[in-house]
């Protein structure tokens, strides 16, 4: 398969400015939360690489496929014919099911 392009959408842009934002005021260090923000956002680039590669989670939503990141975050996404839309990310044991029960599809 051929490598796709990936975007953020907002919604997962906030869900990046939260993770990075809870994990600096956890650690007491914006450097240990940009660095750790920076490692997803470099994990959702490598999705293009091999878009089939995450676990498809039809439960989540239509087209909807997870990919777990350094034991604590996941994050999910659905393939389009030209690219990789990156739907959400959820950090540190949110009930991401139930969150995804109500998502609205506005945002892609």
């Amino acid at each position: 398969m051929r490598t796709l392009a990936v975007r953020l959408s907002e919604q997962a842009i906030r869900d990046l400015t939260e993770i990075g934002r809870f994990i600096a005021d956890l650690s007491g260090s914006t450097d240990v939360a940009l660095g750790f923000t920076d490692r997803i956002k470099a994990r959702c680039m490598k999705i293009g690489n091999a878009p089939r590669g995450g676990v498809a989670r039809s439960d989540l939503g239509e087209g909807i496929r997870l990919v777990p990141f350094e034991r604590s975050t996941v994050i999910l996404y659905r393939i389009f014919d030209a690219e990789i839309v990156v739907v959400n990310v959820f950090y540190g044991g949110k009930d991401y099911a139930s969150i995804m029960g109500g998502a609205q599809d506005d945002d892609l």
